[in-house]
């Protein structure tokens, strides 16, 4: 696990090339505190940097930036290609020599036999890396298929820059850092920057399954092309869906259970000590199920627990650890600890990002840090396998709606929004004691102004939109923002799928899954330098779930039916079914109390006014709403704290 960045610029010199990168690297430092290394070609204008953590072949033999044996190719790689064993001992007889054991030789092997297109193809893991082609002149840029590792690109004066984070491209001397405040309003919507945006003009993230070629002579005349796809999630998806898996449930459970088996078996080649994160949920249960299984001695598990009953796993990771009887770790925060990390989040982030999980995620991995530098996660089981609650109440909703006429539906949304959400709650909280336990969350008025907005709907695949969405409204909230296009607004882009929960799944994994979850695990482990292993978004596991039918994903109004046929054989139901707890932390709480004089100078209407950004009105409104105790605003307002505390801290 590494940092990559680089730049392309005619007419440097040689030194200020590798002044540059060099510069453009250490702000890397964190990603990879074991190594560095740069790589120049003056005549030109390349320059590769690098920062290395690691974690295969610990030798020299795995320096950075590499250099293929036949010369042509240099490589800067960030992340693993777990099938380098089964990918040399391919080439080998084909006249390949190794003089080393890491994966980024058996890469360049790869690319020199079959071409890059081809030998991208057969890689299995998670990978940014930027290829320079010597003979074409040709700089390449690859991410992997489902967006585990991060690359961003763009423009600084006459150079084309990328890099692991944003850290590497602002470190360059000739980078404008302009807020792009369309992409400020995508933040205050959903909670983070929507792919291919970033919170800079002129830089992007490069879209999951991608790669995209820069040639030298197009620097700085003209922009880079449009990133080419090797991989697409939505043609796995229908075809998957035209092609379903037609086998019994016990062959289905079977499939599951060999892809995961080795996949989690790849994620276990590691030369430093490795772990994995447990919080006792499904997900991370049984990837430590599988470790456990394929380990011949206990493995190192880790928990974060929290002493508000309503944000505590530990107790259940607790429970299956000592079932599978691993080596566990827990470590029970106070609140103080964690909000000591609030601080430290505009820089670890490196551009807003607002979902407070990000809080826990930091500790845990802080945690494990401390005995492995290497820790799997069981990310990516709530998409796949329908986990989230949506999936299910999404469905129910829309055939609720469908049901009234359009008449009807507007009166209906017309008299919900003219009540207001502080008197729904108000509502709600006198009747909490009489109303079944699903009506008994907070809130509820925030969730009734919702529907109001769901019953406007006459698509069900708009409602998704509708259900990840904060301020709904959020170029309003921005000043001179101007709606930025991105895929979730566009329906073209979805796919032909039997089943709304479905499509809803395959929304989230190519947006809130690569934007979000693997944003938010990516730079938390990173911080401390440990390396985070995903084996449920092995790329082959996810062909297989989008291949199974509803009935495999869902049954009886529960998620992740075949996802628990397959943990029954290793944990017993009662240690795992529970409602489901999501990670993270009281921040409603928080910013009533400890936070409320850092929110308050971050919110203050003198300052909104004076910085520009936003309109204070609608964000005092929702302040004050707060401090009364009534009604929970705490998303939106994190959603502006955040980006808040990320300009005081790069901006400022």
């Amino acid at each position: 696990m590494c940092g990559i960045t680089g730049l392309l610029t005619p007419s440097a010199s040689g030194e200020d090339l590798e002044t540059a990168v060099r510069r453009m690297a250490s702000a890397l430092v964190h990603r990879g505190p074991d190594d560095e290394g740069a790589w120049v070609d003056p005549e030109v204008g390349i320059a590769l940097g690098f920062r290395r953590l690691a974690i295969l072949d610990l030798s020299t033999a795995g320096h950075q930036p590499m250099v293929s044996a036949c010369g042509r190719h240099v490589i800067v790689f960030n992340g693993e290609v777990y099938n380098f064993a089964e990918l040399r001992h391919e080439l080998e007889p084909k006249g390949h020599c190794f003089r080393g054991h890491s994966d980024t030789e058996v890469m360049l092997a790869a690319i020199g036999q079959w071409g890059l297109q081809e030998a991208v193809k057969k890689f299995v893991g998670m990978f940014a890396f930027a290829l320079w082609d010597r003979q074409e002149r040709i700089l390449h840029l690859v991410v992997d298929r489902v967006g585990i590792k991060p690359l961003y690109y763009g423009w600084a004066r006459r150079s084309f820059l990328f890099g692991s984070e944003l850290k590497a491209l602002r470190a360059h001397p000739g980078f404008a850092a302009e807020i792009n405040r369309g992409a400020l309003s995508l933040q205050m919507r959903y909670s983070y920057i929507p792919q291919p945006h970033s919170i800079y003009r002129g830089t992007y993230k490069l879209r999951p399954g991608t790669m995209l070629s820069v040639k030298a002579d197009s620097v700085p005349c003209s922009g880079p092309g449009s990133p080419v796809s090797y991989w697409s999630a939505r043609e796995a998806a229908e075809r998957g869906a035209a092609h379903p898996f037609r086998a019994s449930e016990q062959e289905a459970a079977d499939r599951l259970e060999e892809l995961l088996r080795e996949a989690v078996r790849l994620r276990l080649v590691s030369d430093v000590p490795l772990g994995a994160f447990l919080s006792g949920g499904i997900d991370s249960s049984t990837v430590v199920a599988l470790m456990q299984a394929l380990s011949s001695r206990p493995v190192k598990t880790f928990t974060v627990g929290f002493h508000e009953t309503n944000y505590n796993e530990a107790v259940h990771a607790q429970a299956v650890a000592a079932h599978l009887g691993t080596d566990h770790t827990e470590l029970y925060v106070t609140p103080e600890e964690a909000r000591a990390v609030i601080p430290k989040l505009p820089a670890i982030y490196d551009e807003p990002f607002s979902d407070s999980s990000q809080i826990p995620t930091y500790l845990i991995s802080q945690l494990a840090r401390q005995q492995v530098t290497v820790s799997l996660s069981g990310d990516g089981g709530d998409e796949l396998f329908a986990g989230y609650n949506r999936y299910f109440l999404g469905k129910k909703l829309w055939r609720w709606v469908s049901r009234m006429s359009a008449p009807v539906r507007n009166a209906s949304a017309w008299f919900l929004r003219q009540v207001g959400s502080d008197r729904w709650d108000r509502v709600f909280g006198r009747a909490a004691r009489s109303l079944p336990l699903p009506l008994r969350e907070r809130l509820a008025g925030e969730k009734v102004q919702r529907l109001a907005d769901m019953l406007a709907v006459r698509d069900p695949r708009t409602l998704y939109p509708g259900l990840v969405s904060h301020w709904r409204k959020a170029c309003e909230l921005v000043v001179g923002a101007t709606e930025l296009p991105v895929l979730l607004d566009d329906l073209s882009q979805y796919p032909e799928l039997p089943d709304f929960a479905r499509v809803m799944m395959f929304l989230d994994l190519v947006t809130y899954l690569p934007d979000d979850i693997l944003v938010k695990v990516d730079r938390a482990s990173m911080a401390v330098s440990l390396e985070a292993r995903v084996p449920i978004l092995d790329h082959r596991v996810v062909e297989f779930a989008l291949s199974l039918p509803a009935s495999m994903h869902i049954r009886n109004g529960q998620g992740k039916y075949l996802l628990r046929k397959v943990l029954d054989r290793y944990v017993p139901r009662r240690l795992i079914e529970r409602p489901k707890m999501g990670f993270g932390v009281p921040i409603d709480a928080w910013l009533r109390g400890p936070l409320r004089e850092w929110a308050e100078d971050l919110l203050g209407e003198d300052r909104l006014r004076r910085e520009g950004f936003f309109r204070p009105q609608p964000i005092r409104s929702l302040w004050a709403r707060h401090l009364s105790g009534r009604s929970s605003y705490h998303y939106y307002l994190w959603d502006v704290l955040s980006f808040q505390a990320w300009r005081a801290c790069w901006h400022c």
